[in-house]
């Protein structure tokens, strides 16, 4: 590989500065409300230099969530290295590490079906090969788990993987994080059991 002159380096470590302010802004306020003035204030710059690098404020949320999908490939491809763990506890982990990096703050939220975010990223092929990529490798692990009974497989597949990504941007578990009264392993413990065991009450057999 090409070492990157000086120059490509600064333009490589600004254009990282921004794109972790856009997450982190994406994450706490959501799309609609992040303006682009507050990402050059987040990432310590002035306005006209994050224009430089990025055309729109859809370019910037879009440049975050490819970067959020390379998090979430790399933690599922670390994941698939351990061959003999079973399935329904690749989906736990993958599900716990969502949770987890949204209540860190790394984790932005996912676009609503009918927002221009929406568009842009459909027609942004390397969000959209890293979404299908990472859809792939979790769909093996669903039909896994469901084959051997660890999953209700009368629930459609895709069902389950949407669920799974909404755990990513579940504004549940920020919220009992900012009640103060409950810790990290509780809520996560508490959302992935709801997650996949569900809410009824599990019954003690007869002794």
């Amino acid at each position: 590989m090409a070492r990157l002159s000086y120059k490509e380096q600064v333009q490589r470590v600004r254009e990282d500065a921004i794109v972790e302010a856009v997450n982190r802004l994406l994450a706490t306020k959501g799309y609609d409300s992040m303006t682009v003035d507050e990402v050059a204030a987040e990432a310590g710059m002035a306005k006209a230099s994050v224009y430089k690098h990025f055309a729109s404020k859809e370019d910037l949320a879009g440049a975050a969530m490819v970067r959020a999908l390379d998090r979430a490939l790399a933690f599922v491809d670390g994941l698939r290295e351990k061959a003999d763990t079973p399935a329904i506890e690749q989906l736990k982990a993958v599900a716990r590490w969502a949770m987890q990096s949204q209540l860190e703050g790394e984790m932005p939220s996912l676009p609503s079906q009918n927002s221009s975010l929406t568009a842009s990223l459909q027609g942004n092929d390397e969000y959209m090969d890293r979404l299908i990529s990472l859809s792939n490798r979790l769909s093996i692990w669903i039909t896994q788990a469901q084959t051997s009974g660890q999953l209700n497989a009368s629930f459609p597949a895709e069902m389950v993987l949407y669920i799974l990504f909404a755990r990513a941007c579940d504004p549940v578990v920020a919220m009992m994080k900012a009640s103060g009264q409950y810790t990290v392993e509780q809520i996560l413990e508490w959302a992935l059991t709801s997650t996949f065991d569900g809410l009824a009450q599990k019954h003690k057999p007869a002794v």
